[in-house]
């Protein structure tokens, strides 16, 4: 099977179901911006060498999949069947994840500089790109019925993603910068 279609050569994409929408659309943009978090988390697992984050990770990757077939399948399609939406409990699920890795984590009285080890910078990375994923969900939601869950798990997912961040520099030794107003002078 060839990897080119050649049917998005005319600024298309096919949703799931066979709808055929511009790839400017925001259903498009929040989908692909989820992919976006997903490939920055495959980054962070790329230079993460504790096995233990690496399979919480890969289950968080796997549940942005479901993410991003969720809201490529619009509400009412024919294909809903064949998926399973985000739900409560897949929100309760981050909590969870949050509250447990949090213990690990120093207490901070003020913001935190992205970086520390690679896989902290990364993980950082994957945040900041899942705050953008939610926004674009925000605005899809805004144009057309779309599962709100979805906004609920990313945001979760951008806490989770800043929590395991401080954790994997925690286990590393690593110290983490705090912001200082007025800190560049």
């Amino acid at each position: 099977m060839k990897i080119y279609t050649k049917t998005g050569d005319l600024g298309e994409t096919g949703l799931y179901g066979g709808e055929r929408v511009s790839k400017t659309s925001q259903r498009v943009e929040a989908y692909g911006t989820v992919d976006e978090c997903n490939s920055a988390i495959g980054m962070a697992r790329a230079v993460l060498s504790d096995d233990a984050l690496n399979a919480v990770l890969g289950s968080v990757q796997n549940a942005l999949f479901d993410v991003g077939a969720d809201l490529a399948t619009p509400s009412g399609s024919k294909y809903e069947k064949n998926l399973l939406r985000i739900d409560s409990q897949d929100v309760e699920h981050l909590e969870q994840l949050i509250d447990q890795f949090q213990t690990e984590c120093p207490e901070f009285t003020n913001f935190i500089h992205p970086g520390g080890t690679p896989a902290s910078a990364a993980l950082h990375l994957a945040r900041t790109i899942a705050r953008r994923a939610e926004r674009e969900v925000i605005r899809l939601e805004a144009l057309e019925p779309c599962n709100h869950d979805v906004v609920l798990y990313l945001n979760r997912l951008s806490d989770f993603l800043f929590i395991l961040s401080r954790v994997v520099n925690a286990r590393a030794g690593m110290s983490e910068a705090g912001w200082h107003v007025k800190g560049r002078r």
